[in-house]
């Protein structure tokens, strides 16, 4: 028998919000207690922050629930905070598993640093996002881009919705500038990571390059790499069922 389960803390992309883990926490079920926050800057509450402060909102979240020590699971943006907790406070960290991550400067395209740029990235971000809701707004549309990447509807749909959203555009662009300012920072970091580390990366991955998780996997000594043949950036949804087994078994410190 394994040991039991650590809790799990779930760490969302850019842009997203703790919604975006419903499906894979419904497939975990009570196999593992899972912790799902709204990072700042998407809580409708507070300001983006570096991956200093969204660390910091992650331990919040943990000493809120009692939890000394968690797994920590990020996707996208959300695996450069989970290294980030795992490199600067590794005593709280009993394993990571990084989904599609964007935490190593291979992660990056030129489009990341044009967005990261004063006054014209903001413009940028905004026009890229707003065009986003736009086109995604009529629902044939949404149907088309559902099933072609295999997403729901409905996720599209609240999607399209919440892009119009100004703080969502001010929370992109500001993240934009935290991931060329602080990866330099975190991959000098990444050779002293000590968490048993997951990484796990879909081969049509377009947003972050399957390159990148090699690369990523190289930086950290003893990380574990697993690649989804045919799956894309989205893996919380595409890939429900195996990121839910992947977590539980880094979580209870068993072969995945």
């Amino acid at each position: 028998m394994g040991n039991a389960p650590e809790p799990v803390v779930l760490l969302h992309g850019q842009p997203g919000g703790a919604r975006d883990w419903e499906p894979v926490r419904a497939a975990i079920g009570t196999r593992a207690q899972t912790i799902a926050l709204d990072r700042p800057g998407w809580d409708g509450r507070t300001a983006p922050t570096d991956l200093a402060g969204n660390a910091r909102a992650a331990l919040a979240a943990m000493d809120a629930r009692g939890a000394e020590r968690a797994t920590i699971v990020g996707h996208s943006f959300g695996g450069a905070i989970a290294a980030w907790l795992a490199a600067f406070h590794p005593e709280r960290v009993g394993a990571l598993v990084l989904v599609a991550p964007a935490a190593n400067l291979a992660s990056l395209y030129r489009l990341d640093y044009w967005l990261a740029a004063p006054v014209v990235g903001e413009v940028a971000s905004v026009v890229t996002l707003a065009g986003l809701s736009v086109a995604l707004t009529p629902r044939r549309v949404r149907g088309w881009v559902a099933a072609r990447l295999a997403l729901d509807d409905r996720y599209l749909e609240t999607w399209a919705r919440l892009l119009r959203a100004p703080a969502v555009w001010r929370a992109y662009a500001a993240e934009q500038r935290v991931l060329t300012r602080d990866l330099p920072v975190l991959e000098d970091r990444l050779t002293s990571l000590a968490a048993p580390t997951t990484i796990v990366a879909g081969t049509h991955d377009r947003v972050v390059p399957a390159a990148a998780a090699h690369e990523l996997a190289a930086q950290i000594p003893g990380a574990e790499l697993v690649l989804l043949d045919h799956a894309g950036h989205l893996l919380l949804h595409q890939q429900v069922g195996r990121m839910a087994d992947l977590i539980v078994a880094a979580a209870s410190a068993r072969p995945a």
